[in-house]
This record gives C-alpha cells, sequence and structure tokens, in this order.
C-alpha cells in the first residue's frame, strides 16, 4: 500500500462550491456514474460520508467499489455526477490538488529510502520548510509507532511494518480525506486482526476521514462504523456493522456477508405481527414474528444465520420452524463448531454451536439423526 503517487506542485487555486458542507455530510457522492465503453461499473450511486467516520465499501471482484475509490482520488474521470469534500467539488481538480491520500494494496514504499526518507518524500515535493518537515514526520512515526525504525529500510521490516510506513507517509500530508484500498491483503492472517484494531485506534486519534474498500466482510464488520454492499455498479445495502449483518434487505446482502441458510418458500398468512410460510425444504411451516406488505402466495426467503440454530436430539414442540435430518459434516473451531445437518428433504442446513451448547446434548457424531430449530425472531423475511 503506498501514498498517492502523483506529486507536483501546485499553481491553481482550489476551485470552490456554493454546496454547503456539514459534518455528517463532509463527502457527498451524487449520482455518480462511471462508463468504460458501452460498460458502466458504477451506477447512479450517491451516498454521505460523516467527518471522522470510517466507511468500508464491501463487494466481491468487479463490483465497482475500487472504480469509485480512484474517481475519489481522481485517478478516473466522472462520466456524470458530482463528488465534493467538505463543499469543494472535485469535477475539475486534478489529483495531486485534491485533499486525498490514497494508500494501495501493495505497500510501493521506496526500497532505497529508509523510513523516514519515505515518510518525508511527499512534504519535500511540496517544498515544506526543513523544521516544520521533520516535525511532521517525527509525529507521524510516533503515531505508528515506527521512531526506532527511522533509519531502517524497507526490505528490513516486516509487512506490518512496512504498512504503518506507508499509512504515517498517507497520514504526514495531513488529508482530509484517507482512502484504503485493500489495506489488509497483504498481511499474514495470523496478524490481520491485530492490525485491524491498530489501524482503527490510529485513525481515531488522528481523526481523519477514511473511506476504504475491501471484500472482506470480517475486515469491514471489524473497522468500520458503517458500510455500504456493493454489486454490478450499484449500492445494494447501506447502513452499520450490525444493521446489514441482522437485517439483510435481498439475498446477495445475506449470502455475502456472513454465511446463511436460506429457506424458499411462499406467503400462507400475513398478519401485522407475523408470517407464516409454506416450503418444502421442511416438515412444518417457517414462522417470523413480524409482517410483511405483500400478497398472499407471493415467493419469499426466510434467511437464518447459522448462530441462531440450535440442534437438538428431541424432536421440537413447537409446529414450525424446525427439520430433521443427519449430521453430514462438522469443523471444530475451538470454542464453537460448525454442524452441517443434511435434512429429509435434502437441504443442507448450517448450525453454529458453541461447546456449551453441544456438551449438554453429547456432542453429535457424524450420521446421527439430529434435529434443527430456531425461534420466530431469528428469521428474516427477503422479497429480492
Amino acid at each position: 500500500m503506498s501514498d498517492q503517487s502523483v506529486r507536483q506542485a501546485a499553481t491553481a487555486a482550489r476551485p470552490t462550491s456554493t454546496v454547503p458542507a456539514s459534518a455528517e455530510n463532509f463527502v457527498q457522492i451524487v449520482d455518480v456514474v462511471k462508463k468504460f465503453g458501452e460498460t458502466v461499473a458504477v451506477r447512479n450511486v450517491s451516498l454521505s460520508v460523516a467527518k471522522g467516520e470510517l466507511f468500508a465499501l464491501l463487494g466481491s471482484s468487479g463490483c465497482g467499489k475500487s472504480t469509485l475509490l480512484r474517481m475519489l482520488a481522481g485517478l478516473e474521470a466522472i462520466t456524470s455526477g458530482k463528488i465534493l469534500i467538505d463543499g469543494e467539488d472535485l469535477a475539475q481538480m486534478p489529483p495531486y490538488r485534491r485533499p486525498v491520500n490514497m494508500m494501495f494494496q501493495s505497500y510501493a514504499l521506496f526500497p532505497h529510502m529508509t523510513v523516514e526518507a519515505n515518510v518525508a518524500f511527499g512534504l519535500k515535493q511540496e517544498g515544506v520548510a526543513k523544521a516544520e518537515l521533520k516535525e511532521r514526520v517525527q509525529d507521524a512515526l510516533e503515531l505508528v509507532q515506527m521512531t526506532r525504525f527511522a533509519k531502517r529500510k524497507p526490505h528490513q521490516l516486516s509487512g506490518g511494518q512496512q504498512q504503518r510506513v506507508a499509512l504515517a507517509r498517507s497520514l504526514v500530508k495531513r488529508p482530509k480525506l484517507l482512502l484504503l484500498d485493500e489495506p489488509m491483503s497483504a498481511l499474514d492472517k495470523q496478524i490481520r486482526q491485530r492490525t485491524q484494531i491498530e489501524l482503527v485506534n490510529i485513525l481515531d486519534r488522528v481523526g481523519v476521514t477514511c473511506i476504504m474498500v475491501t471484500h472482506d466482510q470480517e475486515e469491514a464488520m471489524t473497522m468500520a462504523s458503517r458500510l455500504a454492499v456493493m454489486s454490478e455498479g450499484q449500492i445494494i445495502q447501506l447502513g452499520t456493522p450490525n444493521q446489514v449483518y441482522e437485517y439483510p434487505n435481498t439475498r446477495f446482502s445475506a449470502e455475502f456477508i456472513g454465511s446463511t441458510n436460506l429457506f424458499d418458500g411462499h406467503v400462507v398468512e400475513d398478519e401485522p405481527d407475523h408470517i407464516f410460510v409454506e416450503t418444502d425444504e421442511l416438515p412444518c411451516r417457517l414462522y417470523v414474528n413480524h409482517g410483511i406488505t405483500g400478497p398472499l402466495g407471493m415467493p419469499v426467503t426466510i434467511s437464518v444465520r447459522p448462530e441462531r440454530i440450535a440442534l437438538t436430539r428431541k424432536p421440537p414442540e413447537g409446529a414450525y420452524n424446525w427439520g430433521r435430518g443427519t449430521v453430514a459434516n462438522i469443523a471444530y473451531l475451538g470454542g464453537y463448531s460448525l454442524y452441517h445437518v443434511r435434512l429429509d428433504s435434502g437441504k443442507t442446513v448450517i448450525a453454529n454451536v458453541s461447546s456449551l451448547a453441544l456438551s449438554e446434548i453429547e456432542s453429535p457424531q457424524l450420521n446421527d439423526e439430529i434435529y434443527v430449530r430456531w425461534s420466530a425472531s431469528a428469521g428474516v423475511v427477503l422479497t429480492a
């Protein structure tokens, strides 16, 4: 990951905009479209990011998230729409004049320069006075806890240390907006989680507004205060990690964020406080404790997260939300296990069961007959 590579002396003043800025709308993306020939990479995307917020764009490869990030940085031109930062319209502003810094997937530190020289590079290009340059570089290195490595070259550092140097090089410029492109992709899984927390704490201390792009769901949910799920150039869902995970609004969101069990059926009863769904995948109806707006017979999908599924050796007493099957696979993950239960209908249900809960039912083994069940509040109705 590296700082934005374009470093040129500026001669023109930044253009101003009459659009008022606010803390809630510090970054505004307004009906933005990006086309490559006949291919539409970003389709009428609109969103606002608050000042000091860490916002994540999440999606699979080719969904448009990196293109949107590059348009914010000025590395791609907008086909139509507007992007504003702190009230300034960036349309005619070249990359090197934007109050933006970007860290890419690769660190791309200058191999022949020391850590200190890498961090100072952008300030030197701007002609910052020596005394101020030295002070800002020292402050940046101290912020990322790399002061004692100031004289080392990049090849003498670990991946996590190189990432911190790249972060210091971005923050030393004091950008209004920091862009992170897959910030943890080059790190070993073993240190990724610790580094995620460290990065969040650093950004929180600085107070910089940050937009990150990732395909890693865990990374987005660990680091971001809000996130947008993207697919085919559009934002499918926007909200806090908890909102998006617990209340997906589409089948795509439910499947993309974490894992889930999906049951297809049709509505047979719809009241303000509950809904009944008939399905061929269970021996009983599905019951969710809230209603929806739609006609009887409408096809719907019920999403139930694995951690909401309970296992029992005895037939459940309720008349809904259960199934019978055999244990097809077990993945032991320390404090919990993932059970794959093949139902009589042929459908496989995944249950995330804690070690404590397993001890209470004598840990089912492969090919054991078992029942799955869940509460009325566990299901989420998906109509798209």
